[in-house]
């Protein structure tokens, strides 16, 4: 997928990274806990990663340890024209793993490029941008966090992605959340990004002792098919406790239940990915 890990050729193309936005415009479905934890895991089975945070709370970057002083350049900055990708790159205490943190400036954002004509396509340019650079370790895998609304940063993400992951809370709602979804994405799609696809369902937040759960489990596999990964995201204690600590639950319990699924659904993605190359 990359150029070899011990930095690109001279001359040779530096290729782009693997861009996955995980999205849902419903908010509490897990979605800034999976972008985090996706991202660990990723990182701890060999890959170089980087988590844009487009949700103005910050909630992602808080969640890895940036201290909202420490966040002097952000994804503020690079939608709006005033630093480029890179600028905004900060180390975590995860190796390989690497996060462009949000203010709450990102709330204004709209409203100042809402009159550009590029306005949807910022964050597609700046990765672009990014991955032309001579890195020593180019980066393998962009997770984006979204906010949990259809608003101009969300649209910037589904058109800067190549797919769509989609954490789903098992909830009742859950399948009305995953058909506007849907929706949106076939929208994005048509006007702004074709080569779009869903990479994948999580079902978040299950519990098996809930007989609610276990409907929902069934009628999304029934809706979706093979779209829904094998691996389920349980509720646990250790994963709720671990932004408070800002730190990821890899790192905050690895041996809970929550650890262990991160790492399974981290194998899984990249087994996709494995066949979508070999197709």
């Amino acid at each position: 997928m990359m150029t070899d890990r011990n930095g690109p050729e001279a001359g040779a193309p530096v290729m782009k990274p693997r861009v996955l936005v995980l999205a849902n415009q419903k908010g509490g479905v897990g979605k800034t806990t999976t972008a985090i934890n996706l991202g660990t895991a990723l990182a701890a089975i060999g890959e170089k990663v980087l988590i844009i945070d487009l949700d103005p709370q910050g909630n992602a970057s808080t969640g890895l340890g940036i201290d909202r002083k420490s966040r002097q350049t952000s994804t503020y900055h690079v939608l709006a024209g005033e630093a480029s990708l890179e600028e905004s790159i900060t180390e975590t205490v995860v190796p390989g793993l690497s996060v462009a943190p949000s203010t709450l400036d990102l709330l204004g954002v709209e409203l100042e490029i809402a009159n550009e004509r590029d306005r949807a396509h910022r964050l597609r340019t700046a990765i672009r941008s990014l991955s032309v650079v001579e890195v020593i370790e180019p980066f393998t895998y962009i997770l984006i966090d979204c906010p949990p609304s259809l608003n101009l940063l969300t649209i910037n993400a589904l058109t800067a992605a190549d797919a769509v992951l989609v954490p789903l809370q098992c909830e009742f709602f859950a399948l009305e959340g995953l058909s506007q979804l849907l929706k949106t994405v076939e929208q994005v799609r048509s006007a702004l990004n074709p080569d779009l696809t869903i990479h994948g369902v999580v079902l978040t937040m299950f519990d098996p002792r809930n007989n609610l759960s276990g409907q929902v489990v069934a009628d999304v596999r029934e809706f979706m098919g093979n779209k829904v990964y094998e691996t389920m995201i349980p509720r646990n204690v250790r994963v709720s406790e671990a932004p408070s600590h800002g730190k990821p639950v890899l790192l905050y319990d690895l041996k809970c239940a929550g650890s262990q699924a991160y790492l399974r659904l981290a194998s899984e993605v990249i087994q996709r990915e494995r066949a979508l190359r070999a197709a």
